[in-house]
This record gives C-alpha cells, structure tokens and sequence, in this order.
C-alpha cells in the first residue's frame, strides 16, 4: 500500500474495485528505483566502491523516484477522498498524517544516534505527513492545485540557489548554510508536486473513476508481483536500509 492511502483509510482495502492496478505497479516501480539508490547511496556512503550520487545520472535518477512517489501521494489522497459521499472531517487527516509524520521522527531519531551530523531532520515521511494534512482544503478543487503547485514549485527551486543563516526554517524550503544530511524534502518545493498529483488525480479518476482507457494487466504476473510491492511500500521503505546493511555486513564490508 502507499502511505497515504494507508493512513487516510487506515486499512488495507483489497476490494478490486477500489484499486487501479496501475496506482499500484507504479508505487512498485517506484519502490525498487528506491532501494536500487539506497543500495548505491550505501555503497558510496560506506567507502566501498564510489558512485557519483550528488550530481548527473543518480541525482536525477533519485529525484525522480522521490517524484513518482509524491506525485502519487497526491492522486491516492484524490482516490481516498473520493470514496466518501460525504467529505471526510479534518481529524481525519490530522490523525493520519500525524501517524506518518511520526514514523519520519523515529527515522530521525535512529539517523541522529548513527549518523549524528548527517540525520534526517525533514525527510520524505516528515513531508508525506505534513502534506496529508496541509492537502485537506484543496482536495475540493482542480486547477487551482495545478496553478498553485506550480507556483511553489519554482518558489521552492528558486530557494534552492541560496543558503542563510537560520536554520528553524529548514524545513520549508530555506536552507541551512552548512546543511548536511541524507534525505531532505522541504514543503517548498515539494508539497507543490502533492497538489499536482491532486490535478492529476480530479482529471484522470473524477468521481473515482478512470477517465481513459486502458489496458487491463492486473493479472500479468510481473505486473502483479510490482503491484504487490506497491501495496505495502511503507513497510518495505521502513525495514529496506536496515537489510541492506545487514546484507552487506554479512558480505564482510566494512560499515
């Protein structure tokens, strides 16, 4: 399951009919792109064999796995909500987003007691929670969130060309001088992409429905065995680093 769409409802639905096969496939795509680059990013990280990992193919190798999954976060936020006769209240999605976003301090918390000046403070679950929340008000709308999303988009690459000299607004998108560390997704630009994967969710599921046609390939098995993964990508990004490391201790590298 996505994280987003586990938390809004806050179970697994496995009724096919409130599913889209390609949702799903996509989440699992994006799932192994991920721990293809946290395999790399350890490698290099650990001094076993170099990689380039900040800048040219695996940068935007990266960045486009953290896009697929965001932009997802916003079309399974359009489904979830779409499910309802009746809006859903905002506890709702204050209490599951609060639940994400807890789980992004228990990374931090485990990254600041291994890696101390590398620790994530405002990674990838910190903005997934944050953005379940903040997303509320706009789930009512479409063009807007693509205006809007756009808009923050470039406020926040703008941002990216500068440091300063205060840190307690790192986690909107003013960067730190000095920063380090090994996941950063800032609402700016970031949440700017959930709320175009909102536009893209009211366009091509309105009223929780698929708007074009496609082909059926939910019961090809590569097709399925990616979808599985895609339904419990949570768990797998939470224990993945861990056994790769371990897998990695068992080879006899140095960690």
């Amino acid at each position: 399951m996505f994280w987003s769409d586990f938390y809004i409802n806050g179970k697994v639905n496995n009724m096919k009919k409130d599913r889209f096969w390609e949702i799903d496939f996509l989440r699992g795509i994006a799932i192994v792109m991920m721990v293809l680059f946290h395999l790399i990013y350890s490698l290099d990280y650990f001094n076993i064999t170099e990689f380039n990992v900040g800048t040219g193919f695996w940068l935007y190798f990266a960045r486009a796995t953290a896009s697929i999954f965001i932009l997802l976060v916003g079309i399974s936020l359009t489904l979830s909500f779409s499910r309802y006769k009746i809006n859903p209240k905002f506890s709702k999605y204050v209490k599951r987003g609060l639940k994400i976003f807890s789980w992004g301090l228990i990374i931090t918390l485990v990254t600041w007691i291994f890696l101390r000046e590398s620790f994530v403070a405002f990674g990838i679950l910190h903005l997934i929670g944050v953005s379940i929340i903040l997303a509320y008000p706009f789930l009512r709308y479409k063009k807007l969130n693509l205006i809007l999303g756009s808009t923050l988009l470039v406020i926040g690459l703008y941002l990216k060309q500068f440091t300063f000299s205060f840190n307690w607004l790192m986690w909107s998108g003013f960067i730190p001088q000095n920063y380090q560390t090994i996941d950063y997704f800032p609402i700016l630009p970031w949440f700017g992409l959930v709320l175009i994967g909102i536009f893209i969710g009211k366009t091509l599921y309105k009223n929780h429905t698929r708007q074009f046609k496609f082909w059926n390939l939910e019961k090809v098995q590569f097709v399925n065995f990616f979808g599985f993964l895609g339904r419990h990508s949570l768990f797998i990004y939470l224990i993945h680093q861990p056994i790769l490391l371990f897998i990695l201790y068992l080879l006899g590298f140095s960690l």
